[in-house]
């Protein structure tokens, strides 16, 4: 079969020459896991550090894996991190299509090519035709379908005979690459499989299709996990069969749950998606991510987007996996939390506190303001704050506080004196309130605590809540405050 060369010479005429130009290629397969999004930020990272482009390209050659609405997902986890793609399906750019399945005719014609040049061979055997080898031996494909005569092969194809198109491997001699994190590997070519390059559907399979597109498009740097080094001697073997130059490769170890598992959504590790359920700040989500196995080389540890921008480089990559540590998330989602103006923090908490205060009227901003330095995730808040809009049944216990110096009857005697000078406070502002009660803590001789401990117990119903006594009367307003005062005297009376 002639190939037509002025084909090649066109697609090849219409990559981007110089610059950095990177890919993001996940498969539409679920949801974005936490190795994923780890390899779209250092692509992003190592693209904009040096001016250069970051590009998004879906694979979906794996119909079977398909997962409908998995696409969807994977733009939204990039446009909420920040991650904005140059190039892609939504957006288009000069080397287009950017979903594989629509490229297929690009594969037929490469495939075509290697089979001319002896790269590459027609394979009509079935399945079941494999070689059989001991249990827990590895099996490789025996090439018999290499050896077929034209004459052989041509019977097949008029026969229609279904079959797939397998690299063919040297026999003989090794294979080596270089990776940016592990340096030179040399594979011994024994070892290779004459591995399928495009199934019968007439698809590619991810590793050839892979190999086109990278060079196609005109990828630079090629960030994936370390999973994948195994497969380093197939595409060098295909970019040196091609005459083509191969990317920077950089392979990333996994990030693991523990020593000794590696994350995983089947095991009930949490996404992406997962984690900001959680509440978790997506900014947080990123920089924790940036240094789970990257480490920027001081103490510092909190980055924003633009900063990782600035400090990322990739001789940061460390070939240990990595673990990650939800506790260390939390710790930096709270930093982020408290670094949030308040007019953010507010908006971002709003969904949380309407989940427990269902009062039109309750100030959101004020219940904002005492949460913020309080919080370490989102999901906290409803627990946090559900006494303002019902006072739970609580224990008179509460009242005894070893530091405050209060038990039950000291408490009634304080809540007994409190209550009149608050009855007749005006106006009800927090600094009138904190007023009041600090003076009446110095009128009666006691500590401040005293006095403003079995308040906070009346008026929330427990021991532990986001900001005092003052700040709680105020948001609660003088009704309630009273309301709330006198149910605590009848109960402890």
């Amino acid at each position: 079969m002639a190939l037509d060369q002025a084909y090649f010479q066109e697609m090849e005429s219409n990559i981007p020459a110089g610059g950095v130009r990177t890919r993001f290629a996940p498969s539409p397969t679920g949801y974005m896991h936490v190795g994923n999004l780890r390899t779209a930020l250092y692509t992003y990272l190592i693209a904009k550090r040096a001016g250069g482009t970051f590009l998004l390209r879906i694979e979906d050659t794996d119909q079977g894996r398909y997962v409908e609405g998995a696409a969807d997902a994977i733009f939204r986890t990039l446009r909420e991190c920040g991650l904005v793609h140059d190039e892609g399906p939504d957006i288009g750019g000069p080397v287009g299509p950017y979903i594989q399945t629509e490229r297929r005719d690009i594969y037929a014609k490469y495939a075509e090519k290697l089979i001319e040049q002896g790269t590459a061979y027609r394979c009509f055997c079935e399945k079941e035709d494999a070689p059989a080898g001991d249990p827990g031996e590895i099996r490789k494909y025996d090439g018999r379908c290499s050896r077929l005569s034209q004459e052989e092969i041509a019977d097949k194809l008029a026969a229609g005979t279904p079959y797939v198109i397998r690299q063919r491997m040297p026999q003989s001699g090794g294979v080596t690459f270089h990776d940016a994190v592990f340096g030179d590997i040399t594979v011994d070519c024994e070892t290779l499989d004459d591995h399928v390059l495009v199934k019968s559907d007439g698809l590619p399979t991810y590793n050839f299709a892979n190999v086109i597109d990278d060079h196609l498009m005109g990828i630079t740097h090629v960030v994936r996990g370390s999973e994948y080094l195994s497969s380093m001697p197939k595409y060098a073997l295909l970019y040196r069969a091609l005459g083509w130059t191969e990317p920077e490769y950089i392979h990333c170890s996994p990030v693991m749950r523990d020593a000794n598992h590696k994350m995983s959504k089947r095991s009930g590790d949490p996404s992406y998606e997962d984690l900001i359920s959680m509440g978790y700040l997506s900014e947080a989500v990123l920089n924790y991510v940036a240094l789970l196995g990257w480490s920027p080389g001081g103490e510092e540890e909190i980055f924003s987007l633009p900063e990782l921008t600035q400090v990322f480089d990739v001789g940061g990559i460390s070939k240990s996996p990595a673990i990650f540590d939800m506790e260390k998330l939390r710790y930096f989602n709270s930093a982020y939390i408290r670094a949030m103006t308040p007019e953010a923090f507010h908006q971002a908490t709003l969904p949380y506190i309407r989940q427990s205060v269902q009062n039109p009227a309750a100030d959101t901003r004020a219940i904002a303001n005492i949460l913020q330095q309080r919080c370490e995730v989102l999901t906290d808040i409803p627990e946090k704050i559900d006494f303002f809009d019902v006072l739970p049944d609580y224990d008179p216990a509460l009242y005894t506080h070893k530091k405050s110096k209060t038990n039950p009857e000291v408490s009634l005697d304080m809540l007994n004196k409190a209550l009149p000078v608050l009855r007749d406070l005006e106006p009800w502002t927090p600094e009138a309130i904190q007023t009041a009660l600090k003076d009446l803590a110095e009128a009666l001789a006691v500590k401040n605590a005293t006095l403003m401990w079995p308040v906070r117990i009346a008026v929330s119903g427990k021991a532990v809540t986001p900001g005092g006594a003052v700040e709680i009367c105020a948001i609660l307003g003088k009704d309630e405050t009273l309301r709330r005062m006198e149910a605590g005297i009848k109960r402890l009376s």
